[in-house]
């Protein structure tokens, strides 16, 4: 559904981005992720036809964002981070805006701006300025804009910045609920959201794509060794001596009472060793309790600043 190519964008000697290739299929939901900076914008920009690249080629739906920009515009939805409202509009007013400027017959836009308001949960203040609006309102607003025109993409910045939490999950959810039926790039800041929302990463950095995978497999790639985090009952040190034992085991570091008597510990071992089943066995032999036993596995906030930290001098 998206495909970009030795994508380079510079502003006179300026580098915005640099030979940016990734592709993204039909009902893909892709977090677009890096640093203030990094070429999110500047990519996003060129996506939506805002400028062209200086080199290389982009497609969206099938049509070329140079040769063909009035397609591309037609299939696209887009929420900017901050989002096109004009506060003294009331919300159907704005949207019928919005429908007009997209092209959208009279017939069709009626039909469409009702469903829309209705699937973005703002029917009841569709008589309501947009500029008396809550913040959360006012992003589901722009989600609105941006889905009037049917787009088979959808392409959105920041969409749950300054909401609060409860806010936040309902956004969540809304973007999830559009995994098939649309193909979504959503750029965030917030990676707990790119790693519950996402089926996959791209993660660019200083202009260049540093990946482009799941998490998990991103995980498996950058973590050097395996982690388990096990809860016993039983003597503290005699617990961590025995652990130290166990074939493959590089390090146990202790994390602290869990509760009375149940102690925690991280279990650092050799990536090509299984040792769940040896771990299980000690902890049958010795008679100890055990409570808790499961994979420690790279969050993507290390993914992100392993993928992006600076590189030393």
């Amino acid at each position: 559904m998206i495909e970009v190519e030795n994508l380079t964008k510079f502003y006179g000697e300026i580098r915005g981005i640099e030979d940016v290739s990734f592709s993204i299929g039909k009902g893909e939901i892709t977090g677009f992720l890096g640093p203030n900076g990094s070429g999110k914008t500047t990519t996003m920009r060129i996506l939506t036809c805002f400028f062209p690249p200086t080199s290389g080629r982009a497609k969206v739906a099938g049509y070329d964002v140079i040769k063909n920009p009035i397609e591309v515009r037609r299939r696209i939805g887009y929420m900017p981070e901050t989002v096109p409202l004009y506060p003294d509009m009331k919300v159907t007013t704005y949207l019928t805006f919005v429908a007009e400027a997209k092209r959208m017959g009279k017939r069709e836009r009626k039909k469409k701006i009702g469903e829309i308001m209705e699937q973005c949960g703002i029917l009841k203040v569709s008589q309501r300025l947009v500029g008396n609006l809550s913040k959360g309102y006012r992003q589901r607003v722009g989600l609105a804009q941006a889905l009037i025109n049917d787009p088979e993409v959808l392409i959105l910045d920041e969409p749950t910045i300054g909401l609060d939490p409860k806010q936040v999950v309902e956004i969540r959810q809304f973007i999830k609920n559009l995994a098939g039926e649309r193909t979504i790039i959503l750029s965030t800041h917030v990676l707990s959201e790119a790693s519950m929302t996402c089926d996959r990463v791209i993660i660019i950095h200083e202009g260049k794509i540093a990946a482009v995978d799941t998490p998990e497999n991103l995980t498996d790639k950058l973590q050097k060794t395996s982690k388990t985090l096990v809860q016993i009952e039983g003597i503290q040190q005699e617990i961590k001596d025995k652990l130290k034992t166990i074939k493959g085991v590089i390090n146990v570091l202790e994390k602290g009472e869990a509760s009375p008597g149940v102690f925690s510990y991280e279990v650092e071992s050799d990536k090509e060793k299984e040792i769940s089943g040896e771990l299980s066995y000690m902890v049958y032999s010795n008679k100890w309790k055990l409570v808790e036993m499961r994979a420690i596995k790279l969050s993507l906030e290390n993914i992100f600043i392993e993928l992006t930290k600076e590189e030393r001098t």
